[in-house]
């Protein structure tokens, strides 16, 4: 058991090993994309990324991986996204998230990178994205935002061929439209 434990640990290590050399490759084949999200993050008026922190955002992840390689950064990534840190820590400004908790435009790019698990989410009323969204657009209660999503889904949403665009504006307008959520970050 020991000896089959052991060899499943150094395969792993060298899965890593591998990995990382061939990282700059990965850098090269990744720059288009980098810089096309430095071009979105600008034109939407937002700051960049501190320095405390890489691709994986702020969070527990960040505080226990360095930003130095892509292939670290799946580790922090996966750690902000199974612990709750990275919510948590852009609502309280810890985790070495910025302390003001939003940015413009935050709101709506939660809503266009997370679209279709929103969707699933709002359907239902509740859910981690909804939970999500609530504490970054600054919303009194993710039940309210959730029942409110629920209620006017098909406004919301209003169809596939909707662009992404489309579908964070309309979001937007529902959640602005009840004021009983008093979202307060909602650009």
């Amino acid at each position: 058991m020991k000896i089959r434990n052991l060899l499943a640990m150094v395969g792993v290590l060298a899965f890593s090993a591998q990995a990382v050399a061939e990282e700059g490759e990965l850098n090269k084949v990744n720059e288009p994309v980098k810089e096309a999200a430095a071009t979105a993050q600008t034109e939407a008026g937002m700051k960049k990324a501190k320095d405390g922190y890489g691709s994986a955002g702020c969070g527990l992840g960040s505080l226990l991986f360095s930003p130095s390689n892509g292939f670290m950064q799946v580790f922090a990534a996966t750690t902000n996204g199974t612990s709750g840190t990275q919510t948590f820590g852009i609502s309280s400004g810890t985790s070495n998230c910025d302390g003001a908790g939003y940015q413009p435009g935050s709101t709506a790019a939660y809503i266009q990178t997370n679209r279709a698990a929103l969707a699933k989410d709002s359907a239902r009323g509740r859910g981690a994205t909804i939970t999500g969204l609530s504490e970054l657009a600054g919303c009194n209660s993710a039940r309210a935002v959730g029942r409110s999503l629920k209620k006017n889904f098909t406004q919301a949403f209003p169809g596939v061929a909707a662009s992404d665009t489309e579908i964070s504006q309309s979001v937007i307008q529902t959640l602005k439209s009840d004021r009983s959520l008093a979202c307060k970050h909602l650009g």
